[in-house]
């Protein structure tokens, strides 16, 4: 029976240092702060309870600026780091339970992982370094080299898979390193800042590249990125952490209309909201617009609950009329005003 969602984190800590388990008591009992938790305990704190819920095929991104406990716990994931408390849970499977020949064999088959660093090994092909995984499971030796051509292929480099590491760029390697995730064919799909390390061109096309194959593989990844752009492009949510903690968590479109505190409106404050905000996100009801202004004229433009921000101001721009936002089907389910884009527009708040 398929699990409810992909990943369950529930009240997740991790403090690193000897004592530990004394801070974490401490930090319970009298509400210390990391700084005195530094001083009293020697202790670090990287993850605090955290609460997380991935659904099936979903691309989660975790974000924060460097220290902000992202990658610490992203690798409580596949146990890479161990919690100090807290619940993990893996397709339903208590991943803590696992014991270390299991939790092997458990990462191997279900959870590929991607580095910012591409850990190719330079004495193998391309194509041997795809095919690694499937060696460590036990795969016929023909079986696995096909299956690295075809891999190889769908990441356009099927003319590379008898080079080396040095003879590739930065960023086909990097697309041998995702090559050698999707090789494996597991469920999970772990990516620790894959692209950072990379010129800004490189970057945007691994990110078109890695949107086209997620759309294809329908694989849930969680995606670690200090960059706000990178995670309002590709993230169908996003966690913002600071401090080991989860400040805010929703669609790019939530955190860019309606940050949270101080720290996440900077976070967005450079953010262009013309291809983020959707119309669905500013419209007012139907009925309530109805009941104040008066019915809609028939011959009103028209436009998808998802269309952007940016078609919506060309609409206004071309015509000084409102705008009437219909559902699938073709009805009728809100309206969107000049007044409202130019809300949406200056303040980035959602129209009352």
């Amino acid at each position: 029976m398929k699990s409810e969602f992909a990943i369950e984190i529930k009240g997740v800590w991790k403090i690193f240092g000897d004592r530990a388990e004394e801070a974490l008591s401490d930090i319970r009992d009298q509400g210390l702060s990391k700084q005195q938790v530094l001083e009293d305990y020697d202790c670090v704190i990287g993850v605090t309870d955290v609460d997380l819920e991935i659904e099936h095929g979903e691309i989660f991104c975790v974000m924060g600026l460097s220290g902000s406990g992202k990658s610490t716990l992203v690798r409580h994931i596949n146990r890479l780091l161990e919690p100090t408390t807290g619940e993990i849970r893996v397709n339903g499977r208590d991943i803590l339970a696992l014991r270390p020949r299991e939790l092997r064999k458990y990462r191997n088959e279900h959870i590929a992982m991607v580095f910012q660093n591409f850990a190719l090994l330079p004495h193998r092909s391309i194509k041997d370094n795809v095919a690694m995984p499937l060696e460590i499971r036990g795969v016929a030796k023909n079986r696995r080299m096909e299956i690295a051509k075809q891999i190889l292929a769908t990441v356009d480099l099927a003319d590379w898979g008898n080079k080396y590491a040095h003879e590739l760029s930065g960023g086909m390697q990097q697309r041998v390193g995702l090559a050698r995730a999707i090789a494996v064919d597991s469920e999970i799909l772990l990516m620790d800042e894959p692209f950072s390390a990379l010129d800004p061109l490189i970057r945007r096309q691994l990110q078109d590249e890695f949107m086209r194959l997620s759309s294809n593989m329908n694989k849930t990844t969680v995606f670690v990125t200090h960059d706000l752009d990178e995670a309002v492009r590709i993230g169908d949510r996003i966690a913002i952490m600071r401090d080991g903690r989860i400040v805010q968590m929703g669609t790019p479109q939530d955190i860019i209309m309606n940050p949270g505190d101080a720290y996440v409106a900077e976070f967005v404050a450079g953010i262009s909201r013309l291809k983020i905000v959707r119309a669905q996100t500013i419209m007012r009801p139907l009925e309530a617009y109805e009941r104040e202004v008066g019915p809609l004229a028939d011959d009103l433009p028209s436009f998808g609950a998802d269309e952007s921000l940016s078609a919506l101001i060309q609409s206004a721009i071309d015509r000084d009329l409102p705008i009437a936002v219909v559902d699938d089907s073709g009805k009728r389910i809100g309206v969107i005003t000049r007044s409202d884009l130019l809300k949406t527009i200056i303040e980035g708040t959602e129209t009352s």
